[in-house]
């Protein structure tokens, strides 16, 4: 069992270089975790430059499978007095297999000040421990889940729990954000009869704070499911801390096979 920070710490080859074998329980079905694998393009981008801004959007493609051996590499598009933006690649075996545009920006005074919805009211972090569903992908048992949903909600495409990752041993903030945030399953299986295939194809990422933390590691993550037809989910994603705050605002195109 290979814990995310360890795994992502003996990836760094040089500034803006990454490359290692994709752990086995990291696996959902033949591809990486998207969440590790995402995180694996930051730490290229983040390497890069001694001095980035902190990271506030990622636009993440999943070209193909992440597995096997994969190198990634990161370049600067752009550097402005208070913004960076940096591109991230990772590469398999068969060429392509990930591509990020990672956004990182200091903050600035402003006269517009209009928070993010706090968490939806619920049980509190982990008050309420969630069994791991039977078959479920190797890299769910690097987590723990609690339930967030009161019963009468289950029948709607919409997945909301409390989840925290068992090691978080070497993750700064940023990057344990990122392997944390694409936690729960597409909000579509819910319309599909059982758990049939599913594949997430991109992954829009808004980080609404420049030092996202929680207490005890438990995050509060929500996908919702805003039109599924022809082969196709657009979600919206969620991210609280423990406190409520809401710490990231995300979207995802989901290819069903079912």
């Amino acid at each position: 069992m290979v814990a995310a920070g360890e795994w992502l710490a003996s990836t760094l080859v040089d500034a803006g270089r990454v490359e290692g074998e994709i752990p086995d329980d990291w696996k959902q079905g033949r591809t990486c975790y998207g969440g590790l694998s995402s995180a694996l393009a930051w730490r290229a981008a983040a390497t890069l430059l001694p001095d980035l801004p902190p990271l506030r959007s990622a636009q993440i493609a999943f070209v193909g499978p992440v597995e096997g051996h994969v190198t990634g590499s990161a370049r600067l598009l752009r550097r402005g007095r208070s913004s960076a933006f940096v591109e991230s690649e990772l590469k398999g075996p068969q060429g392509v297999v990930l591509k990020a545009i990672f956004a990182c920006m200091a903050e600035r005074p402003s006269r517009a000040d209009l928070a993010a919805p706090p968490a939806p009211p619920g049980p509190a972090a982990g008050e309420s421990p969630a069994e791991l569903p039977e078959g479920a992908p190797a890299f769910v048992r690097k987590m723990e889940f609690a339930h967030s949903l009161p019963p009468e909600q289950t029948t709607e495409p919409l997945l909301r729990r409390w989840v925290r990752l068992r090691e978080r041993e070497g993750l700064d903030a940023t990057t344990e954000l990122l392997v944390m945030g694409d936690g729960l399953p597409p909000a579509a299986i819910r319309l599909l009869d059982g758990v049939g295939p599913v594949s997430s194809a991109t992954w829009n990422l808004d980080i609404l704070s420049a030092d996202p933390r929680t207490r005890n590691g438990w995050w509060l993550l929500e996908s919702r499911s805003e039109q599924a037809r022809r082969g196709l989910s657009a979600q919206s994603m969620a991210m609280w801390n423990s406190e409520g705050e809401a710490i990231a605002l995300a979207s995802q195109t989901v290819a069903l096979f079912g």
